[in-house]
């Protein structure tokens, strides 16, 4: 059994972006009675830490952590539609961006072998200046970068599962061939980015995998996408560690799209890029909660999710084919990587 890291902490419930907002604080409190239960057996707390200005800003411009600083300690602070602040939002975006970062320090010590970052607000949808997407800071583009600068490694994978296309991450590293962005996603959806042909610019290109899923796509479909497209190209890429955007809106039962997924799902993704991982960096891997709105469905598909984790098996499906976005990205970055 694989030694689990978590990081959890009351300070991100301070996060609250108001009535009836789907991003609420009992998205994390279903997850701390999870954790409490005692079902995933022995884990090790890896303890929050804030992320600092250095850090954040390898990704962000530092007008948008001025922006986001001056919601501390007011009430309410609207960024767009869909994202707003309240008096301790701040800190917990400090708290989301650096506990990642301690979880993969922690991975890169070995003090534990895999971890999972049980945060918010969440973050793949903030852009270098702009939150947006209920997100502030990019958590995972920020890891992403510190294992670049503090730990040297040159090719790290970012896998997004969630159901809305990681535009902040995608952002961030499109014209950069160190950093591997493969996304599934609802499309077209929120926010519109995610097409087969965005594959990144100049010395990037190749190097962001979009695989559109129509709305209705299942089990199967995913499967297909990984076994197809997205684990040949990160096998060629040979990363050095692999970090998860693991969002769980792409569930039958979310709210806010229309992707059939279930726990089943969730556990075989995990096995699958538990099992690249060991074939290419050590096994070193961290997973970052993103989105998933119902509540039973984000506390089951977490649990299976780490249960995988701990204990992952062969990624071998044998059901499902590419839908034809997909087929069209494949196409796209056959002259990259070697594919079917």
């Amino acid at each position: 059994m694989r030694r689990l890291g978590l990081v959890s902490d009351p300070r991100f419930l301070g996060h609250d972006p108001g009535p009836h907002h789907p991003e609420r604080p009992a998205r994390l409190a279903v997850l701390d009675e999870l954790f409490a239960s005692g079902v995933l057996g022995e884990t090790t707390a890896v303890a929050a830490k804030a992320a600092g200005a250095e850090e954040l800003e390898r990704v962000h411009r530092p007008a948008l952590l001025r922006a986001v600083a001056a919601s501390a300690g007011r009430a309410h602070t609207q960024y767009d539609a869909d994202t707003s602040a309240s008096a301790g939002s701040f800190e917990a975006a400090l708290l989301a961006a650096g506990s990642a970062i301690a979880l993969a320090d922690a991975v890169m010590d070995r003090s534990i072998d895999c971890g999972f970052a049980a945060v918010r607000p969440p973050g793949h949808h903030a852009e270098a200046d702009r939150a947006m997407g209920f997100c502030f800071f990019n958590n995972v583009a920020v890891v992403a970068e510190h294992l670049r600068r503090r730990h040297g490694l040159e090719r790290v994978a970012v896998l997004d599962w969630d159901v809305h296309h990681g535009n902040g991450t995608q952002h961030s590293f499109y014209g950069d061939a160190g950093v591997l962005y493969a996304s599934l996603h609802q499309y077209p959806f929120y926010p519109g980015t995610g097409g087969a042909a965005e594959i990144g610019s100049g010395a990037g290109s190749g190097f962001t995998v979009n695989c559109p899923m129509p709305a209705g796509s299942d089990h199967a479909d995913y499967m297909a996408a990984f076994r197809d497209l997205l684990l040949p190209v990160a096998r060629e890429f040979d990363p050095q560690f692999v970090l998860v955007s693991a969002g769980f809106d792409a569930h039958r039962d979310d709210p806010l799209a229309a992707i059939e997924l279930d726990e089943r799902s969730f556990a075989e993704m995990t096995h699958a890029l538990v099992g690249l991982a060991d074939e290419h960096c050590d096994g070193r891997i961290v997973l970052l909660l993103e989105g998933g709105y119902a509540l039973d469905a984000l506390r089951n598909s977490v649990r299976e999710t780490l249960l995988a984790l701990k204990d992952p098996r062969p990624f071998a499906p044998s059901e499902g084919k590419l839908n034809p976005w997909c087929g069209a990205a494949a196409d796209a970055l056959a002259s990259y990587w070697k594919i079917g």
